[in-house]
């Protein structure tokens, strides 16, 4: 009887997945309203609209759960979807309670870019390379402040990785962004901050931050005269900030295709492309953009940050 009730089911869900979609799509940023996340997403709505024959509306839900757990809880019917960055696999092990269970309750559709991180300092502050800069870190502990956009936020996680390199715990100050942290370091308040390129690029070629190390593998072709952390010395703070596309969990595997299909030619578009490189972001390869691997990508990203987090004791309700 099972059996039959879900062959009548795929049945009449035929035409409907075939003509999907039949109306416009929304994509939830998981960041604030003007911010890198919401700035990401803008740039592959437009892209993707035409591919997908609908108008793709987006919808910037500021704060590390409530967006995500905005579309975890809606119909999985293709219609509502997330863009999340690097805070979906830290928010695993840093959120005691989360509404939801990140590897369980999304279908991740596939990475939609990738960021190097830059690590940076207030002008004056002893170097002369960034092993100077770790040295300084390790024999001044809490002396330093370094900044933090939020417990979940890339900068915070690099940040874990600076000190846990460094074999020191600076004084971490939390900023709502890290626009005003740039500005206090500017100011000479702030002593370091770990931020995407995209973000400090301008203030570097204006010698108002002066830059130590690039988290790529390799340099940076906007900033070619800054060593990658591994040639720096420190292998160990490698890490990019990127961005996922997800359907809430039980949509259909049709719909996830044909949304994943349609994220692939959004990333393959000149367009998109150029828009990307003016923020000093990479489009991953066509690969790294299925639902097969960034699945895969998702729960290695969780346990990676999960023993870095734990060892550093953060830990939110």
């Amino acid at each position: 009887m099972r059996r039959c009730l879900t062959l009548l089911t795929l049945l009449l869900a035929g035409p409907a997945l075939a003509q999907f979609p039949e109306r416009s799509i929304t994509l939830v940023a998981a960041g604030a309203a003007g911010g890198p996340t919401d700035t990401i997403t803008r740039i592959l709505a437009d892209a993707m609209a035409p591919h997908l024959g609908q108008a793709v509306v987006v919808e910037a839900i500021g704060g590390s759960v409530v967006g995500p757990g905005r579309v975890a809880q809606a119909r999985p019917d293709g219609y509502t979807l997330l863009v999340n960055n690097i805070g979906m696999a830290a928010s695993a092990t840093l959120f005691r309670r989360l509404p939801y269970d990140v590897p369980n309750a999304f279908a991740p559709l596939g990475l939609v870019s990738e960021a190097a991180m830059t690590i940076v300092t207030r002008p004056g502050f002893p170097g002369p390379d960034l092993a100077g800069v770790m040295a300084t870190l390790k024999a001044r502990g809490d002396a330093i402040n370094m900044a933090s956009a939020g417990i979940s936020s890339a900068s915070n996680l690099c940040a874990l990785l600076v000190q846990h390199a460094a074999g020191a715990q600076a004084t971490v100050v939390v900023f709502r962004g890290t626009a005003p942290a740039i500005t206090e370091m500017m100011s000479g308040r702030l002593d370091i901050l770990c931020d995407q390129a995209t973000n400090t690029v301008p203030y570097i070629r204006d010698n108002r931050v002066v830059p130590w190390g690039v988290s790529s593998p390799a340099r940076l072709p906007g900033l070619p005269q800054v060593p990658t952390t591994a040639e720096a010395g420190f292998p160990s703070i490698a890490m990019s900030t990127w961005h996922g596309l997800y359907a809430p969990a039980g949509t259909p595997e049709a719909v996830q295709e044909r949304l994943s299909a349609a994220l692939r030619a959004a990333l393959r578009e000149e367009r998109l492309r150029r828009r990307f490189a003016d923020l000093l972001t990479d489009v991953p390869d066509e690969a790294r953009s299925t639902t097969g691997f960034h699945t895969r990508f998702l729960r290695e990203e969780i346990d990676r940050w999960r023993p870095i987090i734990q060892a550093a004791g953060q830990f939110a309700d």
